[in-house]
């Protein structure tokens, strides 16, 4: 994993490279931003940059030291995920443990960790310890979601890299040209922070039923609501699709924003594109104001459902809203 073979975030890897290249690396670093923006990755291209013995600001791939980072068995690079819902105060200690022995090859010691906002308190403190007594010798690499969930001490102490979402048209042509289905991909792009993520949304379990159950359910809900209903009940409150109710208002949310589109008489950007003949004509069907208004309550859903709504009722109501009811 080269710094080149990472597509986007162009900004963070000049940024990185040229650290390496006048030996100007900090000890401690936040890589923050949404999930699937390639923060892992980068965090791993970064660490193959440091160990590799033949380029002086990347990756060569082959060389002993890239190919242990790249197994994850380099003995000097130390990788951190939550154990259960947190980084608990023992990995930490484990951690310390870990560098208090000299390196055995580098003369570098690194250390990644994963959503590291999901430290408990106690664990933050700990991590103080490495960032309060830096080492030229040490580099810290805290990936996180949220870096301002980090302990203000935490991040005085390190250098923020921010992430950001690839560019959609970007990340579109990049999926396209690997011969995804174009249908899938309108939605992925606009679902997902980076290529890697929407290539793993694809290819996930449920991802084309999801938007066909979309697709299905509006249709029943605008035509044949006690239909609608019980599809709801059987494919997604109680069926095989249950676990990712989540991922159909996603969807929803996208379907919804089209139809709001289509009823202003624009068909330019429409997602579910292959499905616009028989969406514009429901969408000329009713007011402006009646799609607006589902779109707020499929928001409102969705952030209702995160605090344990019930999932049955809350997607009952959203369809006989569909319909007007």
């Amino acid at each position: 994993m080269s710094f080149q073979a990472i597509v986007g975030q162009e900004r963070v890897k000049r940024m990185l490279q040229n650290s390496i290249r006048t030996d100007k690396v900090s000890h401690a670093y936040i890589f923050t931003g949404p999930s699937g923006s390639g923060r892992r990755e980068m965090a791993k291209a970064f660490a193959m940059a440091l160990y590799c013995k033949v380029l002086p600001d990347d990756a060569c791939g082959e060389c002993l030291d890239c190919r242990k980072v790249a197994h994850g068995n380099h003995p000097d690079l130390h990788w951190l995920k939550p154990d259960g819902a947190s980084i608990k105060i023992e990995q930490i200690r484990e951690l310390q443990k870990q560098f208090a022995y000299r390196s055995t090859v580098s003369g570098l010691k690194m250390y990644v960790l994963e959503d590291a906002d999901k430290m408990t308190t106690q664990a933050a403190n700990s991590l103080l310890k490495f960032l309060e007594e830096p080492s030229s010798q040490v580099v810290a690499v805290l990936i996180t979601d949220n870096g301002q969930a980090l302990l203000p001490t935490i991040r005085s102490r390190s250098q923020w890299v921010p992430f950001v979402p690839m560019m959609r048209q970007q990340m579109q042509d990049l999926l396209l040209k690997e011969g995804h289905s174009p249908v899938l991909v309108q939605i992925a792009v606009r679902l997902a922070a980076g290529p890697q993520a929407a290539r793993a949304m694809i290819q996930g379990n449920g991802f084309a039923e999801i938007r066909n159950l979309v697709i299905q359910l509006t249709r029943e809900s605008l035509t044949r609501l006690p239909v609608a209903l019980l599809t709801a009940q059987q494919k997604l409150s109680k069926g095989e699709l249950g676990d990712r109710l989540s991922l159909w208002l996603d969807m929803l949310i996208l379907w919804l924003k089209d139809m709001v589109q289509l009823g202003t008489g624009r068909r330019e950007g429409i997602v579910f594109s292959d499905q616009t003949e028989w969406m514009a004509k429901e969408a000329l069907s009713r007011p402006p104001q009646h799609w607006i208004a589902c779109l707020d309550q499929a928001i409102e859903t969705q952030k209702r459902l995160r605090f344990h709504a019930n999932p049955q009722l809350a997607l009952e109501h959203i369809i006989m809203q569909l319909k007007g009811v």
